[in-house]
């Protein structure tokens, strides 16, 4: 897979977020975008997750031929903040619904991602009833188990305690390694792995 961008800024209102950013994200790489919380990591992973359009420049999306910016969702996972679960779900409907859209990892079906997410025990549970660092886990859970080329975090340890921190690097490690895997942080433990680092600041 790979991720081309070409001079593309985005802007709200008339102030810019960023501009002139071009780079591109291949397979066999994990990137890390940096910067503080409002510099415009978020926005940066919309548009290159196909949510959201640049206010100029050009993005596109390779996997042997050119992939339509209308079909890239087939192709990519993602665990965000601000990507919320249906909440009157329980953990295994959550399970059974996500993965009628995207493949299991080989190997894994819902019994064992339950297991990865130690929460036997509230499988049956309505996801309202959870804690924000069991919601984050799942969220986690169904991008990094999802059979999908590409892999996108944004503030992957929000909500999470030590503890949740170290599940998470044990979770990258053992089903990120042949991704392409763009993560947003500000927070070293997320990212220290990622083998290139992009600096929004750079672009302002």
């Amino acid at each position: 897979m790979r991720i081309s961008l070409a001079e593309v800024g985005r802007r709200f209102n008339k102030e810019w977020i960023f501009r002139n950013i071009s780079t591109e994200f291949v397979s066999g790489n994990s990137y890390a975008i940096l910067g503080p919380n409002g510099s415009g990591k978020s926005t940066l992973i919309s548009i290159l997750t196909g949510n959201l359009s640049p206010s100029e420049g050009k993005i596109k999306f390779f996997q042997d031929q050119e992939i339509e910016v209308e079909q890239i969702y087939k192709h990519i996972s993602l665990a965000a903040p601000y990507l919320e679960l249906v909440e009157t779900f329980t953990l295994r409907e959550i399970i059974d619904f996500h993965f009628k859209f995207k493949p299991f990892t080989a190997g894994l079906n819902a019994k064992e991602l339950i297991s990865i997410l130690g929460l036997e025990k509230s499988a049956n549970k309505e996801i309202k009833y959870f804690s924000s660092g069991m919601k984050q886990r799942t969220k986690l859970a169904l991008a990094c188990c999802s059979s999908t080329p590409i892999l996108f975090l944004d503030e992957p340890t929000s909500n999470l305690d030590v503890q949740g921190i170290d599940w998470y690097r044990e979770l990258i490690e053992k089903f990120a390694k042949n991704k392409l895997t763009i993560i947003g942080s500000n927070q070293i433990h997320e990212y220290d792995f990622c083998t290139i680092q992009l600096q929004i600041a750079d672009f302002k």
